[in-house]
């Protein structure tokens, strides 16, 4: 059996530990952004809405074209203001280690939330989901009144 001197893997380790130290620093850049984040613009060209045919839950998948802002969003203090078709409406703000969640809960029943994930989609951009916790009994085009999911990227402005 050879064996290689102990400088030999004393040398390798210093390369093992770069792409973790970067990785780290990766994730480190990345929560700062989304914790220094005062105005937030979203943009989702996908969604999954879904509905439920003699009691079984079916999905579609289709092109989407939405998007809304926030501002002066409050990491720290858990608020935010969303700014959509309707006006403003004052949210909930929770940062976590990976992600932003924004929440509206409307005093007629639905929940909203956007999460921008700690991970770029694109130069500028972050992913970013947007979930719509809906149902009526009517459902009338343009107009949400069955469960969505919408799939995108938000951008995040100090």
């Amino acid at each position: 059996m050879r064996s290689f001197p102990s400088g030999a893997i004393v040398l390798c380790m210093p390369l093992v530990a770069i792409p973790i130290a970067s990785d780290a620093q990766s994730r480190a850049d990345a929560a700062a952004a989304l914790a220094e984040a005062k105005t937030v613009r979203c943009e989702f060209p996908l969604i999954s809405a879904s509905d439920w045919k003699d009691g079984v839950p079916q999905a579609v998948v289709k092109p989407a074209k939405l998007s809304f802002r926030f501002e002066e969003v409050d990491a720290d203090g858990g608020t935010a203001k969303a700014v959509g078709p309707f006006g403003a409406s004052d949210i909930n703000v929770r940062l976590t280690a990976s992600s932003l969640h924004l929440m509206q809960s409307f005093r007629e029943g639905p929940l909203y939330v956007t999460t921008v994930i700690a991970k770029p989609a694109s130069a500028g951009r972050w992913m970013a989901v947007h979930t719509r916790h809906e149902y009526t009994d009517v459902s009338l085009p343009g107009y949400t009144s069955r469960p969505e999911q919408y799939y995108g990227s938000c951008t995040l402005e100090p």
